[in-house]
């Protein structure tokens, strides 16, 4: 296997890791609702309901042999790297009713694959925090080396995450992509650093999220058939974010292929270039004029998604785009509080923004449409930047060390 071929299979996987891990930090008690309602369900069972008549003799049956292969039929995973994929989707009620429109939300889902284990090889990445923590999840569980590249600017919480994970963590000034030292162009420099040292052991290996299509291809391939299985073929539009452009991208291919009257919509933060990009094919933003922009990203609280350049995840699905609602950080923090207040949705900063977008979206439709969006972050890896100031209100308690 050729070394590109090793970077497409690592990218892909942790497109589905980062979309579970994110499904289960948010809802950690699906599945013991769902045991505890099978348990209620048998214990309602009834000789009646059995068809079972109390005036004829019981018939004694041999059912060792079923239970047996019903054992041998039960599949479990190997490692926490076969647990990726096929997430539920699940209706928003709150949203849902406000609306009149069915809201749905799936987590994300990626595939993955092999370097050489315990030999040193490194995977080194540039991210905003949620792909590099299913690296560093990956590397772990696998034998492999993690060093992942993040803008200082970026929730404490998510380094602190990594490092736990066993990830080295390099968190570098915010800069332009044309700097040197802009987080990705650091994990690019540093794999081609440790690949051409003949004295470190094993190899660099750059993910490159960003530009390697092999992150489109898994959403392709995985988010999209979900979906479209899950609502039994019938939505009527599609709305995420876009960070690399992966997610929206590959789903978009996918769905439109089966459904091409489905509308795909882009989900997009203030300060970002996408949403102008999309309506009016020109990559620029009021707050990019000169002197006025606070961080080199884009000036906002939100994380994970908005971007200010095109990437090539996000190119292969623009032109199945048809339309973009910008998200202020306002409406994203009003949204945030919603999910948690309403739904006990304890989402992240991108999440909120997918959410507030379907949200204006369903009232753009008007009732009775289907809306998929992504849950993709859990409020958890937010706490000391988005939620620290949309959090205010939460709980009936002011947070006095909020940030002006």
């Amino acid at each position: 296997m050729d070394n590109r071929s090793r970077l497409q299979l690592v990218a892909a996987f942790a497109v589905g890791v980062l979309l579970t891990l994110g499904y289960k930090d948010l809802y950690p008690d699906l599945e013991r609702r769902f045991r505890r309602r099978k348990r209620v369900l048998g214990r309602s069972n009834s000789l009646a309901a059995a068809g079972l008549d109390s005036n004829k003799p019981i018939k004694l049956e041999d059912h060792e042999k079923n239970r047996t292969e019903s054992k041998e039929a039960i599949v479990i995973p190997e490692g926490i790297e076969a647990c990726v994929g096929n997430t539920p989707l699940f209706k928003i009620k709150s949203l849902s009713d406000e609306t009149g429109c069915e809201i749905l939300a799936k987590a994300e889902a990626e595939e993955q694959g092999l370097l050489t284990p315990h030999s040193g090889d490194t995977i080194y990445e540039g991210t905003v925090g949620s792909t590099g923590i299913s690296l560093a999840t990956v590397c772990r569980a696998k034998g492999y080396l993690a060093h992942i590249c993040m803008s200082s600017d970026q929730a404490t919480e998510k380094s602190e995450l990594l490092q736990k994970l066993g990830a080295i963590v390099d968190r570098v000034p915010p800069a332009p992509i044309i700097d040197p030292m802009h987080f990705v162009n650091r994990a690019r420099t540093l794999a081609s650093v440790h690949t051409s040292d003949p004295h470190r052991p094993g190899r660099g290996y750059f993910a490159n999220q960003f530009e390697n299509e092999a992150n489109w291809q898994a959403h392709y391939s995985s988010t999209g058939p979900e979906i479209l299985q899950q609502c039994s073929g019938s939505l009527d539009a599609f709305v995420a974010g876009a960070g690399t452009g992966g997610t929206i991208a590959g789903v978009a291919r996918y769905l439109k292929a089966y459904l091409p009257d489905l509308k795909i919509v882009l989900a997009d933060p203030q300060g970002s270039g996408l949403f102008n990009k999309i309506k009016y094919g020109v990559m620029f933003d009021p707050k990019e004029k000169e002197g006025t922009r606070r961080r080199s990203q884009v000036d906002s609280i939100v994380e994970g998604i908005g971007i200010n350049r095109v990437t090539a995840n996000f190119e292969a699905g623009r032109e199945l785009i048809n339309d973009a609602i910008k998200i202020t950080d306002e409406e994203a923090s009003a949204m945030a509080r919603w999910l948690v207040e309403k739904d006990g949705i304890f989402a992240g900063s991108s999440s909120a923004v997918n959410c507030a977008a379907a949200v204006q979206l369903a009232r753009q439709l008007g009732p009775g449409h289907r809306i998929v969006t992504i849950l993709c972050d859990s409020g958890t890896r937010h706490l000391s930047r988005f939620w620290a100031q949309a959090g205010m209100d939460v709980g009936g308690e002011k947070n006095s060390s909020r940030s002006e």
